[in-house]
């Protein structure tokens, strides 16, 4: 059954920054969807918007289906008994997220009691409980958020995350500012807790290495849009579009000296979401456009075996018994 539908889903900022244009994403219990592109693409804008978390003023149209209920046609009671109950999220950045003038253990139990989870009692129990789960003692829940370090401190927004057992999990940037060591760890904690507990989880990173070794399917996001989609390992190694390409050049294999020696980047940022060019929002900065990616935007297109990519260079894949049942399995 899928957990997660997003349909058509757009993002305009009240200056008339369109963060985020028509994304159409699904995603089931148990299963893991990352999402990548750099600063400024469109990742956390998506992720605030599936709990209505955007500013007054933000226009948001489209459809955000969690468990077949729309999200943004929901009372606001709904959405406060969704957020965190059905769904919630890790923010990046825990000392920023935390309340420095409270314990953590406090912060953990809040939301259990706001959803009528636990009595007080109860809560406290199962606070101990959720911080042993993520690999913290119990006494931690009596330290304030500047007594942590930052590992810790992320391990304790994991642990609010779960603290109403969520089916839905989202992870903006987890491991962001993590030593390579602690990364790890959390990255090990994520998986194993999606598999132990069924979740379904969105991870957000610029780091598709990262992304392709934790995650099912990827999403490449630019400019506000899906460019590509499909089994993130497969878009790590042989990305379909010059943009996930580009990203995945950007980080140097082990044991390889082409990448080693000649690490590649691509020059230039992301447009603005405000001044977007004309055509294939990517062409200025793409290394194989064509004259009519100036003029000619591109959508989406069934590349089979699960894959979908807009690129003028991709060729649509030709429905037929064999594709269908790859599409399948890459699906399953």
């Amino acid at each position: 059954m899928t957990l997660l539908e997003v349909r058509d889903l757009t993002v305009t900022y009240g200056n008339g920054a369109a963060a985020v244009r028509g994304v159409d994403l699904s995603l089931e219990a148990g299963r893991k969807l990352g999402i990548a592109g750099e600063s400024g693409c469109g990742k956390s804008t998506l992720a605030l918007a599936l709990l209505r978390l955007l500013p007054p003023g933000t226009r948001v149209g489209g459809e955000i289906l969690l468990d077949g209920e729309d999200v943004l046609t929901m009372k606001w009671g709904q959405v406060r008994a969704v957020r965190w109950a059905g769904a919630s999220i890790v923010f990046q950045g825990a000392m920023h997220s935390l309340n420095p003038v409270h314990r953590v253990g406090d912060q953990i139990t809040e939301p259990i009691l706001l959803h009528g989870r636990a009595t007080p009692a109860a809560a406290k129990k199962r606070t101990g409980e959720l911080l042993e789960q993520v690999g913290l003692p119990v006494a931690r829940s009596r330290a304030y958020p500047h007594e942590l370090s930052g590992g810790q401190r992320q391990r304790v927004m994991i642990a609010m995350a779960l603290a109403c057992d969520p089916r839905l999990v989202i992870a903006d940037e987890p491991t962001t500012a993590l030593d390579v060591m602690i990364q790890a760890q959390i990255l090990r904690l994520i998986e194993q807790l999606v598999a132990e507990q069924e979740l379904g989880l969105i991870m957000i990173s610029h780091d598709l290495a990262v992304l392709a070794d934790t995650c099912d399917r990827l999403a490449v996001m630019y400019a506000g849009r899906v460019v590509e989609e499909g089994p993130a390992r497969t878009v790590y190694e042989d990305a379909l579009h010059p943009y996930g390409n580009a990203l995945s050049a950007a980080f140097p294999r082990i044991g390889d000296p082409a990448s080693r020696f000649a690490p590649r980047g691509l020059a230039g940022d992301p447009p603005d979401p405000s001044d977007l060019p004309s055509g294939c929002s990517f062409h200025p900065r793409c290394p194989v456009a064509l004259d009519e990616c100036a003029t000619e935007d591109q959508t989406l297109r069934d590349a089979g075996r699960g894959r979908r990519a807009a690129c003028v260079h991709v060729e649509p894949a030709i429905p037929g018994p064999a594709t269908a049942a790859e599409d399948a399995r890459s699906t399953t």
